[in-house]
């Protein structure tokens, strides 16, 4: 399918781009790749280049200004908001001054303009990206050599380009994608590593704002209200006060007084409270404003841009308060996860810090305007989340069709705390613009099961029709006798396997589980990596370990290693871990390699490949359910009952719950079997994932091959065979 998808392409349409603005070029059929990271699209690139489509294929690698400027005093700014926004405003002066040539106006201060942004040069690097096919870092490298911008240059190649490699966010974000110029229109798309698709999207449309932030922007458009007021014109001063007026009342939500400190007002109650859009805007006195006409006054007149600069020529630096961490929403919090999450594999990925020292924050109303933006979705497709305080575990209060209201005890907190939260409930009505323009849409990924969650909630509600949708699977590229996935009941003392919540904590299960892995440490050769359901439950069962002196057994036979919190710790222990492998198989000592604890859903457990000698054996502590106490997955569980019917008698937001924690679990097995020559034992603790419906949503190449163990015993000794077999038949890697 894949392969048919490399061989068609569409002839060459050679047209040169022209400087009229009415001119527009043809797009030839392509094909639109795209995946989560940009070092993700590198590896396709190299792949395709030693490939025998490599030299006659006229590829396109697009990227953020962030990956791909090369003007140093604007990859200074660090952020990706301030480097756009500065992008846009050099190249604005650079039109300005060409319109203002022949006239012979007199300049009227100096404007920075951009040495990169010139149409010649962009034009020769832009037929040289079609000849020959390079990966982002190339493509820059060649750039900086002919003084040309990588960014603009890319896009001026996407019309005559055959293949189009692109992170998701440029082409799932609606207003991205027509500002890179991607036309959908009867065009193939390939999502890979779509696993966490849902997710994706909803992070896009989803938007957060904090009170130290809105109080912020409050005081200085209110400044900026007050120096330019006599240069305004009406209709701009009236929406500018319109602005005002919603920040005031944002502010009051979180019972906080825009005049004052947030950071000294406290907060009266602490909890949650969801509201639906409109109950939200009439709850604050807002409806009877136009958000969409608000929007696009921020849209034309770039005004937190505008009060950017001004905050920063008048001294009223955008930072935010010490204590309060920047929060960033939609697009922009999508793409700081995807930097956070990339660190450690490779460069691009990686946010830069300019030289001067941190770097430095947005104007806060950058992120209220989507925040804004978000209150323009329909009724129904996402709520407002008011929250006091409270990043906590919270118990229903109250429960009525339009509010509900969550609270917890703990220490009052201020209202430069608290925040408002836009929550995407619905998907599916932005990825259906997608849909309905493309010829045909390929999603894909090695761990999509289960893969219900996609047909239902991404494409059958985005208006598909089921018999358009075709599901393909295929087995794993590894013989069977190369993996030993077992589930395993009970332990070596007939201790029954549940690590339900009230039940994983009790010192016998904690004591039997590391039973377990003694016995393992002793037949494992090489790594052997744990994952555990969350952070919490991790310190308390190594506590408990430690307490007991398990702990020091297994550090006999190999050399413990854990997950760091911190992204930057992750490549060092990876690289300690690694070396310790090594050198235990090259050594005649007591120990036979390492054992790795890791968390599902943390830094390890995806993006990191434990191929060979690093993951012999991935061991899965219990089930890794989402936090069914979370307001947001409360909310998102009822609007799926509502909108979605029961799957063999069960509700919707019930089999969400099961698929999120199924997919935590395929994401993180996964991690092991890299290659054809890769062997590995998969071992699942806990009883439930016997039932058929738990086994069900495995990936059919473990599922096939699993076998569910009652004892201990039995278990113990297939995995010992399953060693020995592979030491004798010396199986290399290719």
């Amino acid at each position: 399918m894949v392969s048919s998808v490399f061989i068609f392409f569409a002839p060459l349409f050679a047209a040169r781009l022209d400087d009229e603005d009415d001119f527009e070029e043809e797009h030839v059929t392509k094909i639109y790749y795209c995946s989560r990271t940009h070092s993700q699209l590198s590896q396709f690139v190299h792949e395709l280049q030693k490939s025998p489509f490599g030299k006659g294929t006229r590829l396109v690698s697009l990227g953020s200004r962030q990956n791909m400027c090369v003007n140093e005093d604007v990859r200074r700014l660090g952020t990706v908001q301030l480097i756009n926004d500065r992008c846009m405003e050099m190249q604005k002066n650079k039109h300005d001054k060409k319109s203002e040539e022949p006239e012979g106006k007199k300049k009227r201060g100096s404007r920075l303009t951009c040495a990169f942004y010139a149409y010649d040069q962009m034009q020769s690097l832009r037929d040289e990206i079609l000849v020959e096919v390079k990966d982002i870092e190339q493509l820059v490298s060649q750039a900086r050599e002919v003084k040309a911008c990588p960014y603009y240059a890319s896009r001026y190649a996407i019309p005559a380009a055959q293949l189009v490699v692109l992170p998701y966010q440029t082409l799932l974000h609606d207003s991205t994608r027509r500002a890179s110029g991607i036309k959908l229109k009867d065009q193939v798309v390939i999502i890979d590593e779509a696993h966490n698709l849902i997710d994706t999207i909803t992070g896009m449309y989803s938007s957060q704002v904090t009170g130290a932030q809105l109080c912020q922007a409050h005081s200085q458009l209110a400044q900026y209200m007050e120096r330019y007021r006599s240069r305004l014109k009406a209709k701009n001063l009236m929406y500018i006060k319109q602005i005002l007026f919603m920040l005031e009342k944002f502010v009051g939500a979180l019972g906080g007084n825009v005049k004052q400190n947030p950071n000294y007002q406290k907060v009266s109650q602490q909890g949650t409270t969801l509201k639906s859009i409109n109950d939200f805007l009439f709850y604050r006195q807002v409806d009877n404003i136009n958000l969409f006409k608000v929007q696009r006054y921020c849209m034309k007149s770039m005004i937190s841009r505008k009060l950017f600069g001004f905050t920063e020529k008048f001294g009223g630096a955008a930072v935010i308060p010490e204590n309060e961490p920047a929060k960033t929403g939609g697009l922009q919090q999508y793409l700081q996860n995807i930097n956070q999450k990339s660190q450690g594999q490779g460069v691009a990925d990686v946010q830069e810090v300019g030289e001067s020292g941190p770097v430095r924050s947005a104007s806060p109303l950058m992120q209220i305007e989507s925040f804004l933006f978000a209150l323009t979705n329909s009724n129904q497709d996402g709520r407002v989340l008011v929250q006091l305080q409270g990043k906590m575990e919270l118990l229903p209060e109250k429960n009525n069709h339009h509010v509900r209201i969550y609270v917890s005890e703990c220490d009052k907190g201020s209202v430069a705390q608290s925040s408002l939260k836009f929550l995407m409930l619905n998907p599916a009505v932005h990825f259906a613009e997608v849909l309905k323009d493309c010829r045909s849409v390929i999603i894909a990924g090695g761990t999509m099961q289960p893969v219900s969650d996609f047909k239902q909630q991404l494409l059958i509600a985005a208006g598909l029709q089921p018999d358009r949708i075709v599901e393909f699977s295929c087995g794993h590229v590894i013989p069977p006798e190369n993996i030993l996935p077992i589930v395993l009941c009970s332990g070596p003392t007939n201790q029954q396997l549940e690590f339900t919540y009230e039940k994983r904590a009790l010192p016998d299960m904690m004591d039997e589980t590391g039973r377990i892995l003694a016995n393992l440490c002793n037949v494992v050769p090489g790594g052997l990596v744990c994952f555990f359901p969350s952070y919490e439950y991790e310190k308390l069962i190594l506590g408990r370990w430690e307490k007991t002196g398990l702990l020091g057994r297994l550090a006999v036979k190999k050399k413990i290693f854990q997950e760091p919190k911190k992204a930057s710790g992750v490549e060092r222990v990876l690289s300690e871990y690694s070396r310790c492998i090594k050198l235990s198989g090259q050594s005649a000592g007591p120990l036979t390699g390492a054992l790795l604890f890791s968390v599902v859903g943390g830094k390890m457990s995806e993006g990191i490949n434990f191929s060979d000698d690093l993951g012999r054996c991935v061991v899965m502590v219990g089930m890794p359910y989402p936090n069914i106490r979370s307001p947001e997955l409360q909310e998102k569980m009822l609007y799926l009952d509502h909108t979605l019917p029961k799957t063999n008698g069960v509700s919707a937001g019930k089999v969400l719950v099961e698929n999120l924690c199924m997919k935590a679990v395929n994401q993180s097995i996964g991690r092991a079997i890299r290659h054809r020559g890769d062997y590995a034992s998969i071992l699942l603790l806990d009883h439930r994932y016997s039932r058929p419906t738990v086994l069900g949503k495995l990936p059919q190449w473990i599922r096939s091959s699993a076998e569910v163990k009652q004892s201990f015993g039995p278990a113990f000794a297939s995995i010992r065979k399953f060693f020995q077999m592979k030491k004798t038949t010396s199986v290399s890697p290719t």
